[in-house]
């Protein structure tokens, strides 16, 4: 098994967050309920990286912040209309989803 840290991020509908986070290249991994009509448990992932976009309450909470290292942002900025900014540490964007949480989207530096 390798070690991670998987963020959860607290979603409205997390079938419409799925559907978002598609656009930064995340397939839907999958999904779980307690039961029919509870919220919903989903995870997305590309490649390695993987995100828990959760719609209970008490899970986490709007707003939070994110960084992602990804290996194409020019894509990414294209794919959003945002600019890409040179920073000490490699070239990065920020993002917000559907439910307000934020994401920074980088590329390392060589």
């Amino acid at each position: 098994m390798t070690e991670e840290v998987v963020p959860i991020l607290r979603v409205a509908d997390a079938a419409t967050a799925a559907r978002w986070y598609a656009r930064l290249g995340f397939a839907f991994g999958w999904e779980h309920r307690f039961e029919p009509g509870f919220p919903a448990f989903v995870e997305v992932h590309r490649g390695s990286v993987r995100l828990f976009l959760s719609e209970h309450t008490g899970d986490a909470r709007p707003d939070t912040l994110v960084y992602l290292r990804l290996t194409d942002v020019d894509a990414i900025a294209a794919e959003f209309g945002v600019p890409v900014e040179e920073a000490p540490w490699g070239r990065e964007l920020a993002l917000r989803d559907p439910d307000g949480n934020r994401l920074r989207v980088g590329e390392p530096a060589d």
